[in-house]
């Protein structure tokens, strides 16, 4: 991929940036739409703390958030070092381990996203199913999720948005190594520490702007598209 007047450094940190966000949004998705089906369909107790949990990231420091991730999943961690043995699976200092970091970070935007989306179905055609013999697993595959679809693509747009400039975490858990972790945010902030790097960090940052502005611009369109309005 060549893109007129950037670096091959920059053009592999925009690409792995795209490649992390991207995988970061779609393995979490599945998660997402079972946790926000959760939360806007079922009681249970610790209902609140699973939504304050779910909520965490939001609110925690993002590098608090990347220590957790490496002493878990660390090459010395309890689910890193399972990892490594049942799998082969190394997640720190490598680029899935961005994408972990990343997924973590965006989940509850992407979580909310959906959750907003499922409470807005009307209860009555689920229960209209139910009553003509439909088991419930059936009733969310062809009642629900047709008609949540545009919160879990809007969810999914937001989590990918937030992966796209998720900085904190990922530097924490996997550092900033040349064409393995190196991000478009850990990219700029590494400009920002040698001479003559202005340039290239307004370069990566119009990029990281038009990506999350179309990603956001997008996940709004929808939201508006399933409450039935009228974009302005």
């Amino acid at each position: 991929m060549a893109l007129p007047g950037f670096t091959q450094d920059e053009i592999t940190a925009i690409a792995l940036s795209l490649k992390v966000a991207a995988v970061a949004a779609l393995a979490s998705l599945p998660f997402g739409v079972a946790v926000a089906w959760l939360l806007a369909r079922r009681r249970f107790p610790g209902k609140s703390l699973l939504d304050a949990l779910v909520h965490l990231p939001l609110v925690l420091p993002p590098v608090v958030m990347g220590y957790a991730l490496l002493v878990l999943f660390g090459q010395q961690g309890p689910a890193g070092r399972w990892l490594e043995d049942t799998f082969g699976i190394s997640l720190a200092f490598r680029w899935t381990g961005a994408a972990l970091a990343c997924a973590v970070m965006g989940f509850p935007l992407m979580v909310r996203a959906i959750r907003l989306s499922i409470e807005n179905v009307d209860r009555r055609l689920e229960q209209a199913a139910a009553t003509l013999g439909a088991a419930p697993w059936r009733v969310f595959l062809t009642v629900t999720l047709p008609l949540a679809w545009p919160g879990l693509v809007a969810g999914a747009a937001l989590g990918f948005a937030k992966a796209l400039g998720e900085f904190g975490a990922t530097i924490t858990f996997v550092s900033a190594i040349p064409g393995e972790t190196r991000t478009l945010s850990s990219a700029i902030y590494g400009l920002m520490q040698v001479p003559g790097g202005e340039s290239g960090i307004w370069r990566l940052a119009a990029v990281a702007l038009v990506i999350s502005l179309g990603a956001l611009l997008f996940s709004e369109w929808l939201v508006r598209r399933q409450r039935g309005g009228e974009e302005e």
